[in-house]
């Protein structure tokens, strides 16, 4: 069964000191050693370059491009699901969830995803599993 992997469990991934680091890297080998598919979009991938970047370094950020994101099936978000995201963003009225949250989960939906490796208590909210 495919997990979405959100910036929430992404970004600890890559850093050591990161209260979740150990967990999610647990759970990510054996997402790998399982073979289970591993999809995201492309708006996780641009917070998971930029957080990297900014609180990390530009090393880090390709580290992750080069060695994280090459194990994972990565959806360019189009006009469409764009679009889905923002009128979810509004249904929401939540200052708390993201444009990325929206999308995220607009994509588990049309992909018939239950299941995220993330850490971010908004996936669980929105009727989502959490792996981490």
């Amino acid at each position: 069964m495919s997990v979405f992997a959100d910036t929430s469990a992404l970004y600890p991934l890559m850093v050591r000191n990161d209260p979740s680091h150990d967990v999610v890297r647990g759970i990510f080998a054996k997402l790998l050693e399982g073979r289970r598919p591993i999809l995201t979009t492309s708006l996780v991938t641009m917070e998971t370059m930029a957080l990297l970047q900014d609180r990390v370094g530009l090393a880090a950020a390709r580290v992750f491009d080069e060695h994280i994101l090459p194990t994972m099936r990565l959806r360019w978000v189009d006009e469409t699901l764009y679009r889905l995201g923002t009128e979810r963003l509004s249904r929401e009225d939540k200052r708390d969830v993201s444009l990325v949250d929206c999308v995220s989960f607009e994509f588990m939906k049309a992909e018939r995803l239950t299941t995220a490796f993330a850490v971010d208590r908004r996936f669980s909210e929105a009727g989502f599993r959490l792996l981490a």
